[in-house]
């Protein structure tokens, strides 16, 4: 099992990947071949749907960076973290809460996203 630090820190990767192909292959790697994504904004199934959509994120906010404010906090198969928006200046413009579960070779089977 990969080290969840590991995974989280390459789930936030894929989120600033301006690259398709690299965020492509960002998500097959952090992301179960079965995985959801949901959040009070998007929704996604599988890494294909994943990858697309966060491609979509990326164009509606361009040049934003998300960054791990908090955590990794994770027992049993279950993770929580907190990451935070910020514009090109560096300014904090949103904050949110993911909690996910993981699946047995390491990869995140569901994120389901809260905005603060």
């Amino acid at each position: 099992m990969t080290d969840i630090s590991t995974t989280i820190d390459a789930y936030i990767a894929a989120w600033n990947e301006g690259d398709e192909s690299r965020r492509r292959e960002l998500v097959s790697r952090t992301f179960a071949d079965d995985a959801t994504y949901v959040d009070p904004l998007v929704s996604s199934e599988g890494t294909e749907g994943i990858a697309t959509m966060i491609g979509a994120v990326q164009q509606q906010y361009g040049g934003h960076r998300f960054v791990l404010a908090a955590g990794p906090d994770a027992h049993h198969d279950c993770v929580r973290f907190t990451w935070q928006l910020k514009d090109p200046g560096g300014e904090h413009v949103a904050t949110g809460v993911d909690f996910a579960t993981v699946a047995g070779d390491g990869r995140l089977r569901t994120v389901i996203g809260f905005l603060e």
